[in-house]
């Protein structure tokens, strides 16, 4: 049994199956997820995963299975914009972002955000009397949003998460305490109204420097001179030390003059 990474969205995660036979990169198969049969896309070949838990590659896609995957997403798009009239009708605070068939038509879902709990039951009623088949709503976070819809951030590229990001981890404070950024919301969050994603990106090295850092403020005597530390540059790993009789020195993590 070989491991593979499947993607059903282009700049979704990837999602690991097992499979015997010979698998090509970017080969279309047809899998069984917990949302039912799903068309995806061979991306990895061979990987070390753990096979325990993981589902069967049924086959590979055969033309039907391609063209029935078409008329689904033509269909959903068109439920999509139904859907949000209903959800009107229902005076819902609900903004749908997208809407999915498996591929055996035995599962449609709809993702949304909303910025309260919202009792959607009379909708899913109503949309399973219309479609004859399970509803599924899945309320969706704000990073979920810019990364399916997605933009361009500060820095003028498209964002991280739609353009190259697989897997969002978290971003918190910490991370940008770090860096020694000031906690200025328009310089600190994205497109989305949370954390910048490239934060994570030099996190590490920023958390592995700091290490050999004192910390803002910390007192330090030094060639028999007091003084506090007044500047940190946590990538150069050097610091600024501010003297009693008002001299400054700027030294490395080992102490030599610069």
């Amino acid at each position: 049994m070989k491991t593979l990474g499947i993607k059903f969205k282009t700049n979704g995660p990837v999602y690991y199956f097992t499979g015997e036979e010979e698998y090509k990169q970017s080969e279309k198969v047809v899998v069984e997820t917990d949302k039912g049969l799903q068309l995806g896309i061979v991306c990895e070949n061979n990987t070390s995963e753990d096979q325990s838990e993981l589902k069967k590659i049924i086959r590979i896609a055969t033309e039907e299975d391609y063209n029935r995957y078409l008329k689904n997403l033509k269909d959903s798009k068109k439920a999509l914009n139904e859907t949000k009239e209903l959800a009107k009708k229902f005076n819902l605070n609900m903004s749908f972002i997208d809407a999915s068939y498996s591929l055996d038509r035995k599962i449609l879902q709809f993702n949304f955000i909303s910025d309260e709990r919202v009792d959607f039951r009379k909708l899913v009623k109503e949309l399973a009397t219309r479609y004859h088949t399970r509803i599924e709503l899945h309320q969706m976070g704000v990073r979920d949003k810019a990364k399916e819809i997605g933009g361009i951030g500060m820095c003028g590229r498209l964002l991280c998460c739609n353009n190259h990001l697989v897997n969002m981890g978290s971003v918190n404070i910490n991370m940008v305490k770090n860096q020694n950024i000031a906690l200025n919301p328009t310089k600190i969050n994205g497109a989305c109204g949370r954390l910048l994603c490239c934060f994570t990106y030099e996190n590490c090295i920023y958390e592995e420097n700091r290490k050999f850092l004192p910390k803002l403020g910390d007192k330090i005597n030094r060639n028999n001179k007091d003084g506090k530390v007044i500047e940190i540059d946590i990538i150069n790993k050097r610091y600024k030390i501010k003297y009693n009789d008002n001299t400054i020195e700027e030294v490395d993590d080992i102490g030599r003059n610069k």
